[in-house]
């Protein structure tokens, strides 16, 4: 990783735990079982890549760009996405284990969550618009003036979020999850 530009290029087993890597650019690349925990990749670009079983728990990611980049069977435990360049930012994650993250303040209409785990995240001034949240765990996560237009609850759990201060119109939900969206009212539904 030493190079400033890497394309089309293939990163297996790369251990880079307490390291740093800033101002690289990796277009089409694959990263597989790679440990970056608690590494530094801050200022860097990421566009139309893939990881692949790693584990990027606690890498910091200021300025960096990522753009189309999808996340498969990772860990990404207190990840600040949120601390992330704006411009073209676009994630999916299927299978992967996001909790404590932070996406405060992000754009990320039409995101995909499949199967992941998004315990305590912090949702906050997000737009998910038409994002999908598939057999997801959002055990305490914050949802605070999060646009939730058209998003897709219909299979995630142990969410709790409150209609009042979060726009949801044609957000879709099943009526296992009538629960999260009352809570605050203690009330119960049987």
């Amino acid at each position: 990783m030493e190079e400033l530009i890497h394309i089309q290029k293939t990163f297996e087993k790369v251990n880079f735990i307490d390291k740093s890597v800033h101002n690289r650019e990796f277009e089409d690349c694959i990263f597989k079982n790679c440990d970056f925990s608690n590494s530094d990749f801050s200022n860097n670009s990421f566009m139309d890549c893939e990881f692949i079983d790693c584990n990027l728990s606690l890498t910091k990611l200021i300025g960096v760009s990522l753009k189309s980049v999808e996340f498969t069977n990772c860990k990404l435990m207190g990840i600040q996405f949120h601390a992330c360049n704006d411009f073209l930012f676009q994630v999916k994650f299927q299978d992967c284990i996001l909790d404590y993250a932070s996406f405060a303040n992000k754009k990320m209409q039409k995101t995909l969550f499949i199967n992941t785990s998004l315990k305590e995240v912090a949702f906050m001034g997000c737009d998910l618009t038409q994002s999908l949240f598939d057999n997801c765990n959002l055990q305490a996560a914050i949802f605070n003036e999060t646009q939730l237009k058209e998003a897709n609850f219909l299979t995630a759990y142990n969410y709790t979020i409150d209609p009042e201060y979060n726009p949801m119109r044609k957000a879709r939900f099943s009526t296992d999850g009538i629960p999260g969206l009352l809570s605050k009212y203690d009330i119960k539904i049987q």
